[in-house]
């Protein structure tokens, strides 16, 4: 498939259905953007649920991730092909896991989730041209997560 795919293709490839953010990724433009979009609704089915569960699934997100981005480019002939978000909703996720749910909370998530993944600073800059693979897919992302959600853990307990 060493092109985007269309939503078709999508529907009978589960793992690139996942890899695309459930189609999010085939956005035009800021298909990361989109992907991350995509991650709110399932943040927010995570906070419905107890919270002994946030942990496991974005374990489970993060671990599987490595295999879906991985096979995915594999698949596409292209590694960290733009279309493939999956890294973004495990940003995304673990960007969230430190703050209570409010919907500034939500907001301010992405927006310095956004902000790391795209501006990538030290370290990510060196992981997104150094680390290759699934693996590689998903630590720059995992590392923009960590990088915003100190900043919003910072915000919330210091200065809201």
């Amino acid at each position: 498939m060493n092109k985007i795919p269309t939503f078709k293709q999508l529907l009978l490839n589960p793992v690139q259905m996942l890899a695309f953010g459930f189609g999010s990724g085939l956005a035009k433009k800021a298909p990361g953007t989109m992907g991350t979009l995509a991650a709110v609704p399932i943040y927010c089915a995570l906070m419905a649920l107890p919270a002994a569960y946030y942990l496991p699934v974005l374990l489970l997100v993060c671990v599987a991730g490595i295999w879906i981005c991985g096979q995915a480019a594999k698949e596409l002939g292209v590694h960290d092909h733009g279309g493939i978000v999956w890294d973004e909703i495990a940003g995304y996720l673990l960007t969230m896991y430190w703050v209570d749910f409010s919907w500034q909370n939500v907001l301010l998530g992405f927006v310095l989730f956004r902000l790391f993944d795209i501006l990538k600073p030290w370290p990510i800059n060196w992981v997104d041209r150094r680390v290759g693979g699934g693996f590689g897919i998903m630590l720059d992302d995992l590392l923009a997560g960590l990088m915003a959600a100190a900043c919003l853990y910072v915000y919330m307990s210091y200065i809201a």
